[in-house]
């Protein structure tokens, strides 16, 4: 296979080059290269050529919870939207909280037009009490560990489990960041458009005291901290200057927090309602601060399907989450790439090398030389189009980004060198 005529954009920079594949690994790259005798030809005139894109925080659903969307369903979504890796969160029915629950969902996943990884619990059911048995997960590859959905609450429980991940070389420890005594009856931010609406909110305190306690703990245990869907101003000031003091924190956030804010709660419709709840502008321009200096390290798509009728009710009995696997690319291009916030090559970054290096993925996200698998998306900067979530491969519909008009859009997706997509369309 020969990906030809575009340019390549990767971790040591942009170059102009063709792409020549064999036997699923990388064989030569550089310009004006001949095709091998009988080779497939992708076109990538006028595109970006760049490693396939990792996304961080997806939800599959499955086990349980199969009629939001299953691992074959999220898997065809992700290779659309570029990525030829995913980590799975593990709050499925029942969680991912043993060995064999982990050891199932990887078999689900193998032969996948994308490639799924698994987080682990940090705790035995989610509950936060008991740490799940994380040296047995890690023995099959986990290397991310949460309990998302739930806040890891007890700071004696947090600590054990950081101290644990000390024996685990190269696994993190990752916190959905809320603290529900402040926030669990809380629909959308607290601020302005709660009182408005005359909604009980979500304050941003109930974010920033669990980072802020983790972050101590971090401090205290050497260990790997990250910060899931980070979503406030005082949030991110605190992981950055935890950074600057050698904390080993990391942080993710969504492209939904990173464009849109609560008053788009002021519709009522269910589609807006997320946890953590999309912040006042402050927050997103200080987000967006956060990703240009490097203090975010990763655009992770926190992609939650939801079942139409699970939607279809009102704001408050609604479940929080949004499908975004698709979307995710055209967001960063369309409303983060400009001469005053960030490069493409900056948002590509966000978006594979860097939550691949989070993940220990050796063989996603890496630069594109001879020799290294085949893992790769070719982007049309340029491309308009207009989201359209019928169109969508997820089960699910609820994107809050359906009918607007985008710029940048995937044309191929390669995985260990077979083309999973070719010009926007699926082949398996």
């Amino acid at each position: 296979m020969i990906l030809r005529g575009g340019t390549v954009i990767d971790e040591t920079g942009e170059r102009m080059a063709d792409v020549v594949v064999v036997d699923g690994v990388i064989s030569e790259i550089g310009p004006h290269l001949a095709a091998p005798a009988g080779a497939t030809i992708l076109d990538a005139e006028g595109a970006v050529i760049a490693p396939g894109l990792v996304d961080l925080h997806v939800h599959l659903r499955e086990p349980g919870l199969e009629e939001s969307e299953t691992i074959e369903t999220g898997a065809r979504g992700a290779a659309l939207g570029g990525f030829t890796a995913v980590v799975a969160m593990p709050n499925t029915d029942p969680p991912l909280d043993d060995a064999a629950l982990v050891q199932s969902v990887l078999e689900r996943g193998r032969g996948s037009v994308c490639d799924v990884h698994v987080a682990g619990c940090i705790t035995k059911g989610r509950a936060g009490v008991e740490l799940a048995p994380l040296g047995e997960m890690y023995d099959l590859g986990v290397r991310v560990f949460t309990d998302d959905g739930a806040c890891v609450a007890d700071a004696a429980v947090m600590r054990h489990a950081f101290e644990y991940s000390l024996a685990l070389p190269g696994a993190v420890m990752s916190q959905h960041a809320e603290d529900l005594s402040l926030a669990a009856s809380g629909h959308l931010n607290e601020g302005e458009w709660s009182s408005l609406l005359g909604m009980v909110g979500r304050p941003a305190v109930a974010e920033e005291t669990i980072v802020a306690r983790d972050l101590a703990l971090a401090r205290t245990t050497g260990a790997r901290y990250h910060v899931q869907h980070l979503s406030t101003a005082g949030a991110a000031d605190l992981v950055r200057r935890a950074k600057s003091d050698g904390v080993r924190v990391s942080a993710e956030c969504t492209p939904h927090h990173l464009v849109l804010t609560d008053e788009a709660c002021r519709s009522f419709d269910p589609v807006f309602k997320v946890n953590p709840p999309l912040r006042a502008r402050p927050d997103v321009e200080a987000l967006i601060d956060a990703l240009a200096d490097g203090t975010v390290d990763a655009i992770a798509t926190d992609h939650a399907p939801h079942a139409a009728e699970s939607k279809a009710v009102s704001f408050e009995e609604a479940p929080p989450g949004v499908v975004g696997l698709e979307t995710a690319l055209a967001v960063a291009i369309t409303h983060l790439v400009s001469p005053e916030r960030m490069t493409l090559a900056g948002a590509i970054g966000a978006l594979s090398w860097r939550p691949a290096r989070l993940a220990g993925l050796a063989e996603h996200g890496r630069p594109l030389v001879p020799g290294r698998q085949a893992n790769i998306c070719v982007i049309d900067a340029d491309e308009r189009w207009r989201v359209d979530v019928t169109q969508m491969a997820s089960r699910s519909r609820n994107s809050p980004f359906d009918g607007w008009e985008m710029v940048g859009r995937v044309r191929h997706t390669v995985l260990r060198g077979e083309p999973v997509v070719v010009d926007g369309r699926a082949q398996r």
